[in-house]
C-alpha cells in the first residue's frame, strides 16, 4: 500500500493537534452515549429539522460500468480487481432519460448518474454528461453525479448545466485511507469536492463502513466531513456489500448497533442534511432499517441495482414504509 497522503493546507490549518483532539473527543462522547439517549438526542434533532414520517427515494443509475483505473478495494469496477463484471460504454441519452422518467413515476425525486471515470476529462463524453444533467434537470427531478475527480471549471459547467449536487465519498478516515486507495489521495478528494463547493453546487459526500476500519476510524471520517465548509448537504452511509474477486471479499459485517450509533451520530453532527442510508439495504432486516430511520436516516436508494451491487426492490422499499407509517418524500 502506499504511504499516507498528504492532506491539503486547509485541512492542516484547521485540524491542529489540539481541535483535532478535542473535536474527537466531542464525537466519541456523542457516539459513546447509552444506545437511547443516543436515539434520543438524535430524534429530537431529527424533528426539529425534518419530517420524521418522510424518507426521500433516490435512484442511482450506473452510466458508465466498470474499467475504471482506480484500485480501490471494495470496488468490483476497478481493473485491478477480479470481479465477474462486462464493461459497459457511457449510455446513451434516450436510456438515460427512461430511466429518469421510470424513477420519478416510482417514486424518486433525485436521479443521480454514476460513471466509472478516475477523472472528468473534456471532450465528446463530457458534453455527452452535460446533455444528460440538462435534460433530466428539465424532469423536475433533483439532479445528482458521481464522475471522479473535477476540476474547477468542469464543476461550473455541470453547475450550469442544472446540477443540483455532485457525490464524491471520502470513503474512511484519514489515517485508513491508503489501505483501501492508492490510486488517488486524501487530498485529492478534498480538492473535488471544493471546487464543487465553490461552484455553487450541493455536496454528498459520505463513507463505507464495514472495511476493516475501527470505530476511531469511522469517527474521524466525520470529524473531517465537519470541517467541509459549507457542510456536505447530503451524507451517504454505505455498508460494504463485499464482492468476490475483490480485496475485501472476506470482510466481516459491521455490527448492526454499530451502524445505527453511526447514523445518529452523524444526524446530531449534521442536523440539516439529507443522511443516506444506502449501500448494504438487502442484507438489513426490516427493524435495522426502521432503527435507522428512527436514528436519523431519511433517504434511501431504490431500484434493484446500487451502481452494480444489488439493492431491495422498490415495492419492498414501499411496503416498509406502509408498515411504519412513513412515505416517500415529495419534492
Amino acid at each position: 500500500m502506499a504511504t499516507r497522503p498528504n492532506l491539503p493546507c486547509a485541512y492542516h490549518c484547521i485540524m491542529t493537534t489540539t481541535i483535532q483532539t478535542a473535536l474527537q473527543q466531542k464525537i466519541a462522547a456523542i457516539y459513546q452515549q447509552p444506545f437511547p439517549d443516543l436515539l434520543f438526542e438524535a430524534q429530537k434533532i431529527h424533528r426539529e429539522h425534518h419530517n420524521p414520517k418522510e424518507v426521500q427515494f433516490c435512484t442511482l443509475s450506473s452510466i458508465k460500468t466498470g474499467a475504471c483505473p482506480e484500485d480501490c478495494a471494495y470496488c468490483s469496477q476497478s481493473v485491478h480487481n477480479n470481479a465477474d463484471l462486462k464493461p459497459e460504454p457511457l449510455m446513451d441519452l434516450v436510456a438515460v432519460l427512461e430511466q429518469a422518467k421510470a424513477a420519478k413515476a416510482g417514486g424518486s425525486t433525485r436521479f443521480c448518474m454514476g460513471a466509472a471515470w478516475r477523472e472528468v476529462r473534456d471532450g465528446a463524453q463530457f458534453e455527452q454528461v452535460l446533455e444528460m444533467v440538462r435534460q433530466v434537470a428539465a424532469l423536475d427531478l433533483e439532479v445528482c453525479c458521481t464522475l471522479g475527480m473535477l476540476k474547477p471549471h468542469q464543476a461550473q459547467r455541470l453547475k450550469e448545466a442544472g446540477l443540483t449536487a455532485y457525490n464524491h465519498n471520502l470513503d474512511t478516515s484519514p489515517d485508513y485511507y491508503d489501505q483501501i486507495i492508492t490510486t488517488r489521495t486524501y487530498r485529492d478528494r478534498l480538492d473535488t469536492i471544493a471546487a464543487v463547493s465553490a461552484a455553487g453546487i450541493s455536496v454528498c459526500c459520505g463513507g463505507i463502513l464495514g472495511m476493516g476500519e475501527s470505530v476511531q476510524d469511522r469517527l474521524d471520517l466525520l470529524a473531517t466531513l465537519t470541517t467541509l465548509n459549507p457542510p456536505p448537504e447530503s451524507i451517504p452511509i454505505n455498508c460494504l456489500v463485499p464482492i468476490p474477486g475483490t480485496p475485501l471479499e472476506n470482510a466481516p459485517t459491521i455490527a448492526p448497533f454499530d451502524l445505527v450509533r453511526t447514523i445518529a451520530t452523524t444526524r446530531i453532527l449534521f442536523p440539516k442534511a439529507m443522511v443516506r442510508l444506502s449501500a448494504g439495504r438487502l442484507e438489513m432486516s426490516d427493524e435495522l432499517q426502521a432503527l435507522c430511520f428512527l436514528a436519523g436516516a431519511n433517504s434511501i436508494f431504490t431500484g434493484a441495482k446500487l451502481l452494480t451491487t444489488p439493492n431491495p426492490e422498490r415495492s419492498r422499499d414501499e411496503q416498509l414504509l406502509a408498515t411504519l407509517g412513513m412515505a416517500p418524500k415529495s419534492l
